[in-house]
């Protein structure tokens, strides 16, 4: 493996500069570490991924090793080809990257990995961290569920600690007669539960903040989110939210940037209340669906500023450049989106709308997978609300 350059002979608690040239390893070969690659490989780096999945997203743009997330050996092939590691989702083997961390150069580290993987776990690192989360509690058996909704009222979620994405692993109980129906469907997966108290909310928000190993922090501008079935659909930026509302939630973000050692990128999901009190809901340590937008709506995109993160570079500015929807192309709407993709599009030109395509490059399109997203890049993010109705696609 390239021992990675240093400018200036210089690296800061151990981290390294990798610069243009060098090859940037991926665990996981999804959306996210193609976008990343794509990103990457303009800065001139190289990319290599690790991804079970035989033409994954991302072996369109780098070199993949298919081999599962936990095969040790497969995961030191991959620190022999690269020059830093990361990951572009947090369900990678925490112990494969713990190994990569003492025998290559892996600068996110394991912990925040570890943390984020477990929802529990999570949680008391945001509450260390003086950052508001709803209020929770552990569940070790039905008498102890009993007891939680309790003391937390109903309604209230109850969650497995691990695994939940896209609504999987989670109950809202919303009458009393439903406790053993929650607690025995998740206690069959054999994982440890948590019951959240119900937030009332407004909105859900979301802002991804970058920390490069030196402690710079930069975030970008807060997603109004808005999900349908449990999946992100649309992603608004500027968020319908007040200033106030914004500066903070910026500010958590930042705050639990630096509080979790972070390098590289944060997303940190929030519910807003009616009276604007923010929760934080749940963290990635990696890029983030709703932040998609600032490929073509920012300064920087997520992508290039988790590259520049990693490598110890400079980060970059974060700004707005104009307003923009995004929304989520799902397995669904994928033909209709293609065959539009062809088209005078009509509605845009009237509405003033730039929709700018994505797709992952997915071998198989199903139901509720996502396969892509649009950014409708406009002057109002109306005007982008409207195209979205208007195609009857997301109907």
């Amino acid at each position: 493996m390239n021992t990675g350059r240093q400018i200036g002979d210089k690296s800061v608690a151990g981290h390294r500069t990798v610069l243009p040239g060098d090859t940037i390893g991926i665990l996981g070969g999804g959306q996210l570490g193609r976008m990343m690659a794509l990103a990457g490989t303009a800065m001139g780096y190289r990319f290599v991924t690790l991804d079970p999945t035989p033409d994954a997203p991302s072996s369109h743009t780098a070199h993949q090793i298919i081999a599962e997330y936990h095969n040790i050996e497969a995961a030191r092939e991959l620190a022999k080809k690269s020059d830093v590691i990361t990951y572009e989702f947090e369900n990678v083997d925490a112990g494969v990257a713990s190994v990569l961390e003492e025998e290559s150069y892996v600068p996110q580290g394991s912990q925040l990995l570890y943390t984020t993987q477990h929802r529990i776990r999570e949680k008391q690192a945001i509450e260390k961290a003086g950052v508001p989360v709803a209020p929770y509690r552990v569940i070790e058996g039905l008498d102890s569920l009993k007891q939680a909704v309790e003391e937390l009222g109903l309604p209230c979620v109850l969650k497995t600690a691990t695994g939940g994405y896209d609504g999987k692993g989670q109950f809202v109980i919303r009458h009393a007669e439903q406790l053993d129906e929650a607690f025995t469907e998740l206690t069959a997966s054999g994982k440890e539960l948590v019951l959240e108290q119900f937030i009332s909310f407004q909105c859900e928000i979301s802002v991804i903040t970058a920390r490069s190993p030196q402690g710079e922090v930069k975030s970008f501008p807060v997603s109004e989110n808005i999900h349908v079935n449990n999946i992100l659909h649309l992603s608004i930026v500027p968020a319908r939210v007040t200033e106030q509302v914004q500066r903070e939630a910026r500010r958590l973000a930042e705050r639990l940037a630096t509080s979790m050692n972070t390098v590289g990128l944060l997303a940190v999901e929030l519910f807003v209340t009616e009276e604007g009190k923010l929760y934080v809901n749940e963290l990635a340590p990696r890029p983030h669906n709703s932040a998609h937008y600032t490929m073509e709506a920012c300064v920087t995109s997520q992508f290039e500023q988790h590259v520049r993160a990693i490598c110890n570079l400079e980060l970059q500015d974060t700004d707005l450049l104009s307003p923009v929807v995004m929304v989520n192309v799902l397995g669904q709407h994928l033909d209709a989106v293609v065959q539009r993709a062809g088209e005078h599009d009509e509605i845009a030109t009237e509405l003033g709308v730039i929709p700018k395509l994505h797709l992952y490059g997915k071998s198989e399109s199903k139901t509720n997978r996502k396969m892509g997203h649009i950014n409708l890049l406009c002057k109002d993010v109306q005007e982008a609300l409207d195209w979205v109705e208007h195609t009857n696609i997301w109907r």
